[in-house]
C-alpha cells in the first residue's frame, strides 16, 4: 500500500531530513515560524490541552544567556544557528482548557487541579507536540537540530523565573550549512519495532 503523501514530501519530512549541526547565516523569518506553528497546532493532544510553549531565541544577548546552560558542542552549534527555539511545558495549561476543550468545561478542575497531574500530562503532550514542531520545521524547507544536552533547570531560572514553564528541548533552526549532517545511523526494521498481538 502506498502513502497518500507523495515521494518528494516523504523525503523532505523523513527520508532525507536529518538533524543539522551547522547552519548558514540565512535568517529564519517570523513569517516562516508562524507558518510552521499555524500548521502544527492541529496535531492532537489529550483533551486538546496543547501545553507546548515555544520561546524563540533571536538576540545575541539571549543566545549567549542560553548557551551558558549548554553541554559540550551544543553551545557553539546554538551560537551558529540563525534561530533557536526553547520548547517548554506550560504547567498552568489547564487555565486555557475552558477555551480549548469547551465540550467539557469542568475538566480544568476535575482532571488537572493538582500540579503533579498537570506536569505529567503536560510533559507527555508537549513532547508529542515537539515532534509535530520538528516535522513542521522540515515542511518549511528548514533543518532542525533538536538537543537535550542542556541544563534545563538553569534555562528555567534564566528564562522562566516564575516557575510556570518547564523547558525540555532546545532546537536550532535554519538552512543547513557546510558538513551539517553526520552519516545517517541505522534504524530498526519493521519486525524489530512493531508487534501484533
Amino acid at each position: 500500500m502506498s502513502l497518500a503523501l507523495d515521494a518528494a514530501a516523504q523525503d523532505l519530512l523523513f527520508r532525507e531530513a536529518q538533524t543539522a549541526n551547522t547552519f548558514t547565516d540565512e535568517p529564519v523569518t517570523d513569517e516562516q515560524i508562524q507558518a510552521v506553528y499555524d500548521l502544527v497546532k492541529y496535531g492532537p493532544t489529550a483533551f486538546n490541552q496543547t501545553p507546548l510553549r515555544i520561546t524563540l531565541v533571536r538576540s545575541e544577548e539571549a543566545r549567549r544567556r542560553l548557551v551558558t546552560h549548554a553541554m559540550g558542542a551544543n553551545g557553539p552549534k546554538t551560537l551558529s544557528a540563525p534561530l533557536t527555539a526553547v520548547l517548554s511545558v506550560d504547567l498552568e495549561f489547564h487555565e486555557k482548557l475552558p477555551k480549548l476543550f469547551p465540550a467539557a468545561p469542568g475538566i480544568k478542575d476535575s482532571f488537572f487541579s493538582e500540579a503533579a497531574a498537570r506536569e505529567v500530562a503536560g510533559t507527555q503532550n508537549a513532547t508529542l507536540q515537539a515532534g509535530y514542531f520538528i516535522v513542521g520545521v522540515r515542511a518549511a524547507g528548514l533543518a532542525a537540530g533538536p538537543m537535550t544536552g542542556f541544563d534545563f533547570t538553569g534555562i528555567d531560572k534564566e528564562f522562566f523565573g516564575d516557575g510556570k514553564q518547564k523547558s525540555f528541548l532546545v532546537i536550532n533552526i535554519g538552512k543547513p550549512g557546510a558538513d551539517a549532517f553526520f552519516p545517517r545511523s541505522p534504524r530498526l526494521a519493521f519486525d524489530e519495532a512493531v508487534t501484533t498481538v
